[in-house]
């Protein structure tokens, strides 16, 4: 097996997905790791509550790119969840390193000590690989980091099973085949196809551009008429900053991972559609961008809390988002 080789990513699970295939043989970049997965999604649900605040998602569930690659592309994937049983997890983990193997690892963003302490919070969705084992000492390539990280068999082992939402079980997975072709035009259409039918014909208003619309309604009835209405509204936008920048890549960030994918895609396929559905996606990257600048300069008192102006922000973003994947409908 070729020596295993670290690779910045944008996002953790793409990244740590990408590396696997790369390291199996199979030259992948992480854009279309993601966009072929179909993963870009936009989810507003009020009646999820995380840290007292509803749940807001740009992207589909924790392993949905793992399994979207696998089905898609035809690649097998074998994932163990080990539950409670800690010792069969790091006996399981460390026989495939003994092997020469690599493996990718879920667990709590809050028990790895290479993280700074600023940046430890409790997310237990984070993807990782390890790829090697010296005495107690584990070699790992976490996406999010430019450089290979190590961490204690007890640690890893301790963060591999932190409890609380997305409680990752031990959660490990590996590359077990790759086929022998892949028809990338086939899957490429296949998958924007779904992305475009989640984002525009959901029957549901909390899902896709609906979605957007009505959060950007949401935020544009805020009151800061008391102390205790100014509170509440600031922590609404906090919450929304938070989930768009900081838990996973963000909104942004999964928006101009999309744009890379379709620009990609343009280039295989010698499309003009994907080419300008991409610029356009890259614009709506910047627009959600400059939503969380706002909003922040407001958390910290440092602009007045306008409503109106953050809703109509948000409005923009989600049109700007309705015009690419009206532009990807065309796309045959």
């Amino acid at each position: 097996m070729a020596e295993f080789k670290h690779s910045h990513a944008a996002h953790c699970e793409s990244g740590a997905v990408s590396s696997l295939l790369r390291h199996g043989g199979f030259d992948i970049s992480e854009a279309m790791c993601f966009g072929i997965s179909s993963a870009l999604t936009f989810g507003y649900f009020p009646f999820i509550k995380i840290n007292n605040q509803p749940l807001i998602t740009y992207r589909m569930p924790p392993r949905h790119i793992l399994k979207g690659v696998e089905k898609n592309l035809g690649i097998r994937f074998e994932t163990k969840v080990f539950k409670n049983n800690r010792e069969k997890a790091v006996k399981a983990l460390d026989e495939e390193l003994e092997k020469g193997g690599i493996a990718g690892v879920q667990a709590s963003v809050f028990y790895l000590p290479y993280f700074p302490k600023d940046m430890r919070f409790h997310f237990n969705a984070h993807n990782l690989i390890v790829f090697k084992k010296e005495g107690d000492t584990y070699f790992v390539s976490d996406p999010v980091f430019d450089y290979i990280n190590t961490i204690s068999e007890e640690d890893l082992t301790r963060a591999r099973f932190a409890k609380g939402a997305l409680a990752p079980h031990g959660t490990l997975y590996k590359l077990v085949s790759l086929p022998k072709s892949i028809n990338f035009e086939k899957a490429i259409k296949q998958a924007i196809s779904k992305t475009v039918r989640m984002m525009l014909k959901t029957p549901l208003p909390i899902i896709g551009v609906w979605g957007m619309k009505t959060l950007a309604k949401k935020i544009g009835s805020l009151k800061t008429a008391t102390n205790e209405d100014k509170h509440f509204a600031k922590m609404f936008i906090t919450q929304m900053i938070r989930m768009q920048e900081e838990i996973g890549t963000g909104g942004g960030g999964f928006r101009f991972m999309y744009a890379s994918f379709l620009q990609e895609s343009a280039k295989l396929l010698n499309s003009s559609i994907l080419s300008e559905a991409s610029d356009i996606m890259s614009e709506t990257g910047d627009k959600l961008r400059l939503f969380a600048l706002k909003g922040a300069k407001i958390i910290k008192n440092q602009d007045e809390f306008n409503p109106a102006y953050l809703s109509h922000l948000f409005v923009e973003c989600a049109l700007l988002e309705e015009r690419a994947y009206k532009k990807l409908r065309t796309f045959k």
